[in-house]
């Protein structure tokens, strides 16, 4: 079953092992066991349900907390106190298209909010219900997850948009195809979800970003239905699907999606190399991407996301040959890993696996092999349980992230990591702080940062550490002209910077769109912009 208060399914742990919690306690601190309050006490917390009642409208208590926050910072802080600032009032799990649009005119009637609902992976707050007068429906899309059709001549697929990413997978797997989208959250999230936040999977350079995945679909929308046509290319006026992307349930509810898909490939394979340090890494994974190395994935850790990770691993072995192999080699405390990933047919992925590795020398790279590749591979996407882990043993966790040009990378990537520090500071705490290079293109690369400090017996002195760096970071994001998300979104806790981004005439264009699409502004208030 799934955790209500963490993250996926309650059968699955990531274990810290006692290296792993020495580490943490020389790094920042020891962590403490602080209470949280239990299922029993957070669901006598949920008030009565403001909606007329309607058979197709759960108001479960449980149901409703289920589905009154995601996996934010502030998120987990207000789940696990029972700071929680508001319920949906009502959850609907529609079958078909007619129950969405059923849904919206009982939320017109009624005058209801409504927030669509993915996985619930949201770390932005996405799908968080605002506090007000107007009751919330929550329209929960999972039972809408069926492949529709499948153009194989065409590699094009439709699914409904509430599949979630291992269905999804299965159901193209058996037929031949993948659609290549592997974000972390891959394990919950989905489709509609992707689409809707501008989602980039973790093989982006060889399969593409969902923008480049998403052919076509069918929105549904307070002012009706609209329907965007699976076309290779139109220069008939502006791209309407570019409107449904990002746009964070704003806009309409996306129903059916058409996506663009591959067949299996043949070779998939990662390697691990190290660098001496983080320029010469960077350079190398600047070429790969300028020179058209058809890799699939180069991502490049820093020198302490490098170390971190290994003593997180609980695998004392490979750090001990980590410290000797590796240092006798000269690569010592400031090496970096970089993960490189090959996919496609035999001749092309062997090509790029040489012509990546002939960049990597010439900046000092050491390839060791497959066997880092395949630990990597194996938990891609049990890494966010480590996050469960460390909240019970005293420590938050949280990621950040952007992107910006090759020229303010290394830069910027510092600036970053010394304002978490910066902020903390003050108050006698510390961060751990680390960062990698997670996606690449020939213009620049995305920054994803991670940092683990120690919680407080105060929920509210926790979520103040939490806002003191996010806040630092996101500005120093906005200084560097940086994107305030790359793949995360904007949900909540980004909407006050999305302004520096698309300037106020932008909000403007955004904001005149859905007063077209949603007149009366039920649609998933507080995101996006405020």
């Amino acid at each position: 079953m799934r955790r209500w208060n963490g993250w996926g399914d309650d059968r699955t742990n990531y274990p810290l092992p006692d290296s792993a919690a020495s580490y943490l306690a020389g790094q920042i601190g020891e962590g403490q066991e602080i209470s949280d309050i239990t299922l029993d006490q957070a669901l006598k917390l949920i008030p009565a349900s403001r909606l007329p009642v309607q058979p197709f409208v759960q108001t479960d208590p449980i149901v409703r907390l289920r589905h009154a926050v995601g996996q934010s910072f502030p998120d987990w802080v207000a789940n696990h106190s029972g700071q929680i600032a508001a319920f949906p009032d009502g959850v609907a799990y529609p079958g078909c298209e007619q129950d969405v649009r059923s849904s919206l005119e009982y939320a017109r009637q009624t005058g209801t909010k409504i927030i669509p609902y993915g996985g619930g992976t949201s770390v932005v707050g996405h799908i968080n219900p605002l506090p007000g007068e107007a009751p919330v429906l929550t329209i929960d899309l999972s039972r809408l997850n069926k492949l529709v059709a499948l153009d194989e001549n065409s590699r094009l697929a439709t699914f409904e948009a509430g599949v979630a990413g291992p269905h999804l997978e299965e159901q193209l797997n058996g037929r031949g195809y993948t659609l290549g989208h592997f974000p972390q959250s891959f394990e919950l999230s989905t489709l509609g979800g992707w689409i809707a936040t501008r989602s980039s999977g973790q093989q982006s350079y060889y399969y593409g970003r969902i923008e480049d995945l998403f052919a076509g679909g069918h929105l549904e929308t307070p002012a009706g239905s609209l329907d965007f046509l699976p076309l290779p290319a139109s220069a008939a006026g502006p791209d309407l699907r570019q409107f449904i992307l990002g746009s964070e349930g704003r806009l309409g509810i996306l129903t059916q999606a058409t996506v663009r898909i591959r067949p299996l490939p043949e070779v998939e394979a990662f390697y691990g190399i190290f660098f001496h340090e983080w320029e010469s890494g960077v350079k190398a994974v600047q070429e790969i991407a300028q020179s058209g190395v058809p890799v699939s994935m180069a991502r490049l850790s820093n020198p302490l996301e490098t170390e971190t990770n290994l003593r997180l691993s609980g695998k004392d072995s490979l750090v001990t040959w980590a410290n000797r192999g590796l240092g006798l080699l000269n690569y010592g405390a400031q090496r970096c890993l970089m993960i490189l990933g090959v996919t496609g047919d035999p001749q092309t992925t062997r090509f790029a696996r040489q012509q990546a590795l002939t960049i990597a020398r010439r900046q000092g790279g050491l390839f060791t092999g497959a066997s880092i590749g395949k630990i990597w591979q194996r938990s891609r996407f049990l890494t966010p349980y480590l996050r469960n882990t460390l909240w019970e043993h005293g420590y938050a966790a949280d990621t950040l992230e952007t992107a910006l040009p090759w020229s303010k990378v290394i830069v910027a990537a510092q600036e970053i990591l010394d304002s978490l520090h910066r902020s903390i500071s003050p108050i006698g705490e510390k961060v751990l702080a680390f960062a990698h290079l997670s996606h690449i293109y020939v213009d620049g690369a995305s920054i994803y940062v991670t940092y683990i400090f120690r919680r407080s017996v105060d929920p509210g002195e926790t979520l103040h550490r939490w806002k003191a760096m996010k806040s630092a970071a996101s500005q120093v994001i906005i200084t560097n002209g940086g994107t305030i998300s790359h793949q995360h979104g904007v949900g909540l806790d980004h909407a006050p910077y999305l302004e520096a981004e698309k300037g106020p005439l932008g909000i403007d264009l955004l904001q005149s769109t859905a007063r077209v699409l949603d007149p009366e502004g039920s649609l998933n208030p507080g995101k996006l912009w405020q």
